[in-house]
């Protein structure tokens, strides 16, 4: 049923509830895992634009990504790693269409009313702009 699993990440302890369930549920169903963070710091949104080198915190993210890989790797799963660069629900989504995902899987941290209100939510994007079916698994449980 689900043959490609998207797991957004967010190199935070938020993963951590995440995780369990994806690994599960890829071993028995014997699906592939596609894990993707995207970075959205200043030189991550005008890394191509502007011709900027790597920066820290994104060196950082691709090493986060790679050590998760190979930790999931070690329990028998299969997995690639996709470190993207902008706007997070614009990255998962064209992500998820490219990889020919059959499901996104993502932590929700519930509302924060005032964030959500300026800044928008990642999940609400996400959500009602495509039509693969969006795992949510909260934050901390």
């Amino acid at each position: 049923m689900y043959r490609k699993i998207l797991v957004a990440l967010e190199n935070s302890p938020a993963d951590k509830s995440l995780l369990p369930h994806v690994s599960e549920l890829a071993r028995r169903l014997q699906s592939q895992l596609l894990l993707v963070h995207v970075a959205d710091g200043w030189a991550a949104r005008n890394f191509d634009e502007l011709k900027l080198v790597e920066s820290a915190e994104m060196k950082a993210d691709r090493d986060y990504l790679q050590q998760t890989a190979a930790q999931l790797q070690a329990a028998g799963l299969t997995v690639t790693t996709r470190l993207a660069l902008g706007n997070p629900p614009a990255e998962i989504l064209k992500t998820a269409q490219e990889g020919n995902c059959d499901l996104i899987a993502m932590t929700s941290h519930g509302h924060r009313f005032l964030g959500d209100v300026l800044f928008g939510s990642t999940i609400h994007e996400v959500r009602h702009r495509t039509s693969i079916p969006v795992l949510l698994v909260r934050a901390g449980t």
